[in-house]
């Protein structure tokens, strides 16, 4: 059973920064592609970021390129999302999420775990 454990969520002033953190357990971590999603209340799951197996290629949402940056350390089984320049737009619960047996995926129904949600709130 693979688990995925979130952390480090919270709230900061627009323009801030913050670092997700998501934790795996249960089947080979460098195996599987990660992603980043969020849902904001009333809206539907959208695609944040995600990053291939091996960790060297990723991919971003138009919303958050340039300010949001995934990384993955096959070594702790852990992958991050480093936020910086916030905005209260970008308040939402965000969720990790993998996949296995794909190179990369950033479609909802393409992952097959998901973490359990970390609330992140932007003030203005």
């Amino acid at each position: 059973q693979v688990q995925l454990v979130e952390s480090g969520g919270g709230l900061v002033q627009a323009g801030g920064s913050l670092r997700l953190s998501c934790a795996t357990s249960g089947r080979t971590f460098s195996d599987a592609a990660m992603g980043w999603f969020r849902q904001a209340p009333g809206k539907e799951r959208e695609f944040v970021a995600a990053i291939t197996r091996s960790g060297s290629s990723t991919y971003y949402a138009n919303s958050v390129k340039d300010r949001f940056s995934i990384s993955k350390s096959n070594g702790k089984n852990t992958v991050y999302l480093q936020m910086n320049s916030l905005k209260p737009e970008d308040t939402a619960v965000y969720y990790c999420a993998a996949v296995f047996g794909v190179q990369i995926a950033t479609r909802t129904h393409e992952y097959q775990y998901w973490g359990q949600g970390n609330q992140v709130t932007v003030s203005s």
